[in-house]
């Protein structure tokens, strides 16, 4: 079964390594979005259908803490599944964005080590 995802970081090296990391580790992409930030990731998950969000937390414009609080308060977004991809370890942020119902997964990490947390929090088994 393939997953639309919705990739948010102010890296478009960061995106393009998190997708590849998506596709080495046999995940099944079907609609692929990108945002460099949290403001114009909320616009894609408004227009588009997303089964997982990948997050990083700092960026400009709106952080990645500041975008899932927003989407918690969406009855249409709360339920939207939520990797916050981050070099970030044990901040208020990280620990805030968990109490949200995100996973967190530190940079760097394996293809395998995503498949597997996409495969916890989507169900979905490439």
């Amino acid at each position: 079964m393939s997953i639309n995802v919705l990739v948010i970081d102010d890296s478009a090296v960061m995106r393009a390594m998190v997708l590849k990391s998506l596709q080495m580790g046999g995940v099944t992409l079907s609609a692929v979005h990108q945002a460099a930030n949290g403001s114009d990731g909320l616009a894609i998950l408004r227009q588009h259908w997303v089964d997982l969000v990948l997050l990083d937390i700092s960026m400009p414009f709106m952080r990645g803490d500041e975008m899932l609080e927003h989407m918690r308060a969406d009855p249409e977004l709360a339920a939207t599944a939520v990797i916050v991809v981050s070099s970030e370890r044990g901040t208020e942020r990280v620990a805030r964005m968990q109490e949200l119902g995100a996973v967190h997964l530190p940079k760097p990490f394996t293809p395998e080590q995503l498949r597997d947390v996409v495969r916890e929090i989507t169900g979905v088994r490439p």
